[in-house]
């Protein structure tokens, strides 16, 4: 039951990108263009998701366990440090660039174009780096064994 709930939730996550106009890079382009021709209308899909998302969230904490009963994990933390504001950073530039974000990156693999699949590929190789450097600096800072 699980598996068919979060199939159809992602598949209503990606009918709601395809309908936000969040698959056409041209669009979110157009959304992050401030000084360019400037398209407002993602502010509206934006606004309405974050709105969902807030309501979401208060009734979850209220619950705290989700419809079939298992315990919630929300985050925990709400610090603003290096690594949040790096990666905020890095996905900002990534979104600019390409137009793509992960989600409607990975639902425009189906159209079979190849600029999803440069971004997605290059999305799992910095998902990568990023794994390796988590490695590295958990091996450089664990203390020797005697």
């Amino acid at each position: 039951m699980q598996l068919l709930i979060a199939f159809v939730s992602g598949l209503v996550f990606g009918l709601g990108l395809l309908l936000a106009g969040l698959m056409n890079p041209a669009k979110v382009l157009a959304f992050l263009d401030l000084a360019g021709p400037w398209d407002p209308s993602l502010l509206c899909t934006m606004g309405g998701a974050t709105l969902v998302a807030a309501l979401a969230f208060r009734i979850a904490k209220r619950r705290g366990r989700t419809l079939f009963g298992q315990a919630l994990r929300l985050p925990s933390s709400s610090d603003i440090d290096r690594r949040l504001v790096l990666g905020s950073a890095t996905f900002g530039i990534g979104w600019g660039l390409a137009g793509f974000c992960p989600g409607p990156a990975i639902a425009s693999l189906a159209t079979g174009s190849l600029k999803p699949l440069l971004f997605v590929l290059a999305m799992v190789a910095g998902m990568g780096v990023f794994e390796l450097a988590e490695w590295l600096r958990r091996r450089l800072h664990q203390p020797e064994s005697a």
